[in-house]
């Protein structure tokens, strides 16, 4: 007969065994998503419910808009969130992924000191205030990184007459998140692009103030795009993958994304896209 204390122990080990067992098999989802989705918090408020609701462990990767779609192109994740209409049809033609959804948009905005040295806010175009900035050589923190804000810039900078892999005197590339280049800008009282959501979670830390105006050029759209699994045979977790683009396709996600920013700043940090398509399936 084994003793008391000899038998708690052997429970011990067969719980902890089975909760290792259970940890080991839990279903897990790969997603590369855009940095400014995870900065800004949204993610943080989706995917403990998605788990809630599935099971489903999702582990983020939190890249630029094109090191994601790389990442999906060459089969190493289930799942993209990215900002990049572009290259999300170019990805989408190749058949690396089956399908893109845009779901959420917010916009871009061009921040920078409050005393605006090169008269940014006057600028009657988003273009147009890369023109000044460069002409006046003012600081500029640029994420250098292939994102999607980075694509964005680019855009502007070429519609602005400027070659967007030059430099001028003040202009300073980061190679990193959203979040890391807003607080170097913030650190170099220097302008920079950004999208609404991650710069207000960070601008209390900046000190930084928002210079433009909404307009098209300035439009950010966020999409899903489900990797492939016939291109990628035994890599892709397809259902995994299929249930994660139905949630944050569906009713009670596109709820969250409208509220979410509302009670910390003021407003939805998202746009949801989707929420009163998703009202009209649920009813029928």
């Amino acid at each position: 007969m084994l003793r008391t204390r000899e038998l708690l122990i052997l429970i011990c080990l067969q719980v902890l065994f089975l909760g290792s067992s259970a940890q080991a098999t839990e279903p897990e989802l790969l997603v590369a998503t855009t940095t400014s989705v995870q900065d800004s918090g949204l993610l943080d408020a989706l995917l403990p419910l998605f788990k809630e609701r599935t099971g489903i462990h999702v582990r983020p990767v939190a890249v630029g808009s094109g090191a994601a779609l790389r990442m999906g192109a060459e089969g190493n994740v289930d799942l993209l969130i990215t900002h990049d209409p572009k290259g999300e049809e170019g990805i989408l033609a190749s058949g690396a992924v089956v399908s893109r959804h845009p779901f959420m948009e917010n916009y871009f905005v061009i921040a920078g000191p409050a005393e605006d040295p090169a008269m940014v806010a006057g600028a009657p175009s988003a273009a147009e205030a890369f023109g000044r900035m460069a002409k006046a050589k003012a600081p500029y923190v640029s994420r250098g990184d292939d994102s999607g804000t980075h694509r964005r810039e680019a855009a502007l900078l070429e519609e602005a007459g400027l070659d967007p892999k030059g430099r001028w005197e003040g202009l300073e590339r980061t190679g990193a998140s959203m979040g890391l280049t807003l607080q170097v800008a913030g650190e170099r009282r220097a302008y920079v692009l950004s999208d609404i959501g991650t710069f207000l979670a960070f601008q209390k830390r900046i000190d930084l103030v928002v210079l433009s105006r909404p307009e098209p050029a300035l439009r950010n759209v966020y999409s899903v795009l489900r990797v492939n699994p016939e291109r990628f045979p035994g890599r892709i977790h397809e259902e995994s993958a299929r249930a994660l683009e139905a949630f944050l396709l569906g009713q009670e996600a596109q709820k969250i994304i409208a509220e979410f920013g509302k009670e910390r700043f003021g407003k939805s940090l998202f746009l949801p896209l989707l929420l009163d398509s998703a009202r009209k399936s649920a009813d029928g």
